[in-house]
C-alpha cells in the first residue's frame, strides 16, 4: 500500500527532479503555459501555486525564497509583479492542467498546464471566415485588374487584333479542346 507517499518519483534523482521541477516552474511562469507529460505536469503543479502564494505576500522573504527555486531574475520580477497581484484576490487554484493526446513517439500522456487567466483568446469562425472571404475576393479583383492591361499591351506589340482574342472550349468530348477563335 502506498498511504501518503507523497510525491512521484518521474524516474530520476531526488537532485535532478528538483531540477526539473525548477526548470519547468521557471518556463511556466515565463510563458503562462507549459506543454510536458501529465506526471511532471501534476507534480508541477503544487510547486508552482506555493510560488504564487509567496508572490502574492510581495515581502523581501518571500521574494529570497522565490529566488531559491527559480534563478532567473527576470521571471522572479514578473511574479511578484504581474502574476502575484493578479492572483492577490484569489484563494488558490492558480494553475490548470488540460490533458492532451498521447504523444506519438512513445504515447506517453501529454498535458498543458497553464495559469488561470492566461487561456488563448479564439476569433469566431462566423467572423474569421467573412474575413477571409474578403481578403479573396480583393485579391482576385486586384490580380484581375492587373491581367487586364497586360494583356492589351501584348496585343498592341504583336499587332495581332484586339485582347479579346483568346481560347475557347471546344464543346463535344470528355476533355475540351482548345481551339483559336
Amino acid at each position: 500500500m502506498r498511504h501518503n507517499a507523497g510525491l512521484r518519483k518521474l524516474g530520476r534523482t531526488s537532485s535532478h527532479r528538483r531540477a526539473l521541477l525548477r526548470n519547468l516552474a521557471t518556463s511556466l511562469f515565463r510563458h503562462e503555459r507549459v506543454s510536458t507529460t501529465l506526471p511532471k505536469a501534476k507534480e508541477l503543479r503544487p510547486v508552482a501555486e506555493r510560488l504564487i502564494t509567496l508572490a502574492r505576500r510581495d515581502d523581501l522573504s518571500a521574494r529570497r525564497r522565490v529566488l531559491r527555486f527559480v534563478s532567473d531574475q527576470d521571471v522572479v520580477k514578473k511574479l511578484f509583479g504581474t502574476l502575484g497581484p493578479r492572483f492577490a484576490t484569489r484563494p488558490g487554484g492558480y494553475t490548470r492542467v488540460l490533458r492532451l493526446a498521447p504523444r506519438r513517439g512513445d504515447g506517453a500522456d501529454m498535458a498543458i498546464v497553464e495559469l488561470v487567466g492566461s487561456e488563448p483568446t479564439f476569433k469566431k469562425k462566423k467572423d474569421d471566415k467573412q474575413a477571409r472571404r474578403g481578403r479573396r475576393d480583393a485579391a482576385t479583383r486586384g490580380r484581375a485588374e492587373a491581367e487586364a492591361p497586360a494583356e492589351v499591351e501584348a496585343a498592341a506589340e504583336s499587332g495581332t487584333g484586339s485582347p479579346d482574342d483568346r481560347k475557347e472550349p471546344v464543346e463535344g468530348g470528355k476533355k475540351a479542346k482548345m481551339k483559336k477563335s
